[in-house]
C-alpha cells in the first residue's frame, strides 16, 4: 500500500516537473484596443451646406434684402455673397430680388428696394431681419405679418445710407455686416436644403444651360461652368457681374413654377402675390445636372422641400443657390 501510494506521489512529480520545464507558454489574452474616436466634423452654415469653422454663420440671424433687378440699377453690390436669392416677380412682369445672407457679412449690399406681398411667405420660415426701403401700405402691412426684425430706410439709420453719385431710387445700399447687431429669431435659421456630400453621386440628366422665360425682357439664362462647377448668370443679353466685376454664378439653380394671385398673369397688376405653399413642379439644376422634381411645402412656417420622382429629397451641392420663381405660364428652356 505504501509503495502504491509512493508511485502515484512519484508521477505526480514528474508531471509538475515537466509542466515548468517543457515550458508551453502561458496564454494570455489579447486586449481589444479601445475604438478610435472619429474627428468631430467642422460646423456647417446653415443656408449655404459650407463649413463654418469659426460658427459665425451659427452665432447670427438671417437678413433678408429686398434688391432692385432693373437695367438702371446695375451694377449690384454684394449679392453675389449672399447663400440665397429668390428672383420673384412684381407688377408689369418685371423682377425683383430678396438676397438672404447669414454666412457673410458684406458692407454694401444693393440698391435697396420697396417689399412686396410675396416677401412674408418668403422669409416666414427663417425669420431675422428684413430689410427694405419702403413699400406700399398693403404690402408693409404683409410683411408686418411676418415674424423678422423690420429695417427700413427710416428705422435703419446709419445701417443704410444713399449714395449721391446716383440717382434715386436707385441709390439706398445696405451695412449688412452691422445689421447682425439687429438680429431677430431664430439664431441660427433653418436650413433651407438639404445638401449632398462630396462623393455622393448626382441623379438627373446632364445640362449645359436653362433658359427662365420672364417676360418684359427679364428672362435669365443660366449657363454650366464645369471648370468652376457654377451656373454662371446672363440677364439683358449680357453676363450679369457684379460692382467687383465678378459674374453671378451660383452652385445651383431651383426653378419653382408657382401661380401669383392678385393680378394678370402675363401683365402682374400692382399687388400679385405669389403662392408658396402647397405642391408644384420644379427644376433642379446642380452639378451640371437637371433633375425633374416636385416642390412641396404644407405651410409657410416651413421652407418648401425639393423632391425626385420618388419623393426623396434632392441634396443639392454646397454653396449659394438661387431659386427662381416664374409664374405657372412662363417657359423654360433647356440646352442638353
Amino acid at each position: 500500500m505504501h509503495s502504491l501510494i509512493a508511485k502515484v506521489l512519484v508521477a505526480l512529480a514528474a508531471v509538475v516537473a515537466l509542466a515548468g520545464c517543457g515550458g508551453g507558454k502561458k496564454a494570455t489574452a489579447t486586449a481589444t484596443p479601445p475604438p478610435t474616436a472619429k474627428p468631430a466634423l467642422p460646423p456647417v452654415a446653415p443656408l449655404t451646406g459650407l463649413p463654418d469653422p469659426l460658427g459665425a454663420a451659427r452665432k447670427r440671424c438671417a437678413i433678408t434684402v429686398k434688391i432692385d433687378n432693373t437695367k438702371e440699377g446695375h451694377p449690384k453690390y454684394g449679392v453675389d455673397q449672399a447663400d440665397v436669392v429668390y428672383e420673384e416677380v412684381v407688377e408689369g412682369g418685371y423682377t425683383r430680388l430678396a438676397a438672404i445672407f447669414n454666412s457673410q457679412a458684406p458692407d454694401r449690399v444693393g440698391p435697396v428696394r420697396s417689399v412686396r406681398k410675396t416677401d412674408q411667405s418668403l422669409v416666414w420660415p427663417i425669420g431675422g431681419v428684413f430689410a427694405y426701403s419702403g413699400g406700399a401700405p398693403y404690402a408693409i402691412a404683409s410683411i408686418s405679418t411676418a415674424p423678422v426684425v423690420q429695417l427700413d430706410e427710416s428705422r435703419a439709420g446709419p445701417l443704410m445710407f444713399r449714395d449721391r453719385s446716383r440717382d434715386k431710387p436707385l441709390n439706398l445700399y445696405a451695412h449688412v455686416n452691422f445689421m447682425y447687431s439687429r438680429c431677430g429669431t431664430p439664431v441660427p435659421p433653418p436650413a433651407v436644403f438639404t445638401y449632398r456630400g462630396a462623393h455622393v453621386a448626382v441623379g438627373g440628366v446632364p445640362a449645359a444651360s436653362a433658359r427662365v422665360g420672364f417676360l418684359a425682357d427679364f428672362a435669365v439664362t443660366w449657363t454650366w461652368d464645369a471648370p468652376s462647377g457654377t451656373w454662371k448668370r446672363s440677364i439683358f443679353g449680357s453676363p450679369e457681374v457684379v460692382a467687383s466685376g465678378a459674374q453671378f454664378a451660383p452652385k445651383n439653380v431651383v426653378v419653382m413654377f408657382v401661380s401669383y394671385i392678385g393680378g394678370d398673369p402675363q401683365h402682374f397688376n400692382i399687388g400679385a402675390e405669389a403662392v408658396l405653399t402647397g405642391k408644384g413642379k420644379a427644376l433642379v439644376f446642380t452639378a451640371g445636372k437637371e433633375i425633374t422634381a416636385t416642390w412641396s411645402r404644407p405651410d409657410k412656417s416651413r421652407p418648401a422641400q425639393l423632391l425626385d420622382a420618388v419623393g426623396k429629397a434632392i441634396a443639392l451641392t454646397p454653396g449659394q443657390t438661387w431659386v427662381e420663381l416664374p409664374e405657372l405660364t412662363y417657359s423654360v428652356t433647356k440646352t442638353p
